[in-house]
């Protein structure tokens, strides 16, 4: 292993956040934020990432990887919900409901794991907690009337998360990183597919609508149930199908009238 895990991650967030914040320098001109959009990017920062990628991070080393797909599938149902209580819009006992499943789904897919020690009670506490944090982050983007371009709020949000992250890796975790050729790789990796362009694709989804935006997590538990198997050699068992299934019926059948209002 090159790298624990919270200090990669932390070096991908202050390398991503200066890299955008740089670019937007270039594109845009300086400008900084004012008081109010310090306070906006600093709530959202700590939401978006250094609460749901840290808690996620140290519930990985408590969880299968698989398992966390099926928990970030459950992200459509949970921003739909808090967007609204949000709105103050009352919750159609079908999206209770479908939540109901997708936690069963869930439940069925982690037994047989929790049981052979894949999985723990803490490690899916620690996942229910970040994908709330991940939720709540959503549908707080898409209520603030930003002034700020995408590029400079993902690059201040993601280097403010950084920031707020850094004393909890500098406490949990004990400065074992090798800083060689396979620890620049996945860096390179992180910061520039996944922190910068796949970010940037997300908060343009969640600017255009933020249910409709989460619609296209229903891509994580297939193809993340798929690598894991293959990858990571975990293993794809009849509970993992049966909770699969239960967890994206639950999608669907919570989110069906998006579907067909999108198709209106």
């Amino acid at each position: 292993m090159s790298s624990e895990p919270l200090t990669l991650f932390n070096t991908r967030f202050i390398f991503a956040g200066i890299l955008l914040l740089t670019l937007s320098l270039f594109q845009e001109g300086r400008k900084l934020p004012n008081n109010k959009e310090w306070y906006q990017l600093t709530v959202f920062g700590a939401l978006n990432t250094a609460l749901y990628l840290g808690i996620f991070i140290i519930a990985l080393k408590e969880v299968a990887a698989g398992i966390t797909t099926l928990m970030l599938a459950l992200n459509p149902l949970m921003i739909s919900i808090i967007t609204s209580l949000w709105l103050k819009r009352k919750i159609a006992p079908r999206e209770w409901a479908s939540i109901a499943l997708g936690i069963a789904g869930v439940g069925v897919a982690t037994f047989p794991l929790i049981k052979n020690g894949y999985a723990s009670f803490l490690g899916i506490v620690l996942l229910i907690i970040s994908m709330l944090s991940y939720s709540v982050a959503a549908v707080y983007y898409s209520s603030v009337s930003w002034t700020l371009s995408r590029m400079t709020i993902n690059g201040w949000q993601v280097l403010i998360g950084g920031i707020l992250l850094l004393p909890f890796t500098l406490l949990f975790e004990g400065g074992h990183t090798q800083y060689d050729f396979r620890f620049w790789v996945s860096l390179g990796w992180l910061v520039v597919p996944v922190s910068i362009l796949a970010v940037q694709l997300w908060l343009h989804l969640l600017k255009e609508d933020p249910v409709k935006a989460s619609l296209w997590l229903f891509l994580c538990p297939i193809f993340g149930l798929v690598y894991a198997s293959f990858l990571l050699k975990e293993p794809f068992t009849r509970y993992t199908v049966i909770g699969a299934l239960m967890v994206i019926g639950s999608l669907l059948w919570g989110q069906s009238k998006n579907f067909t209002r999108k198709e209106g």
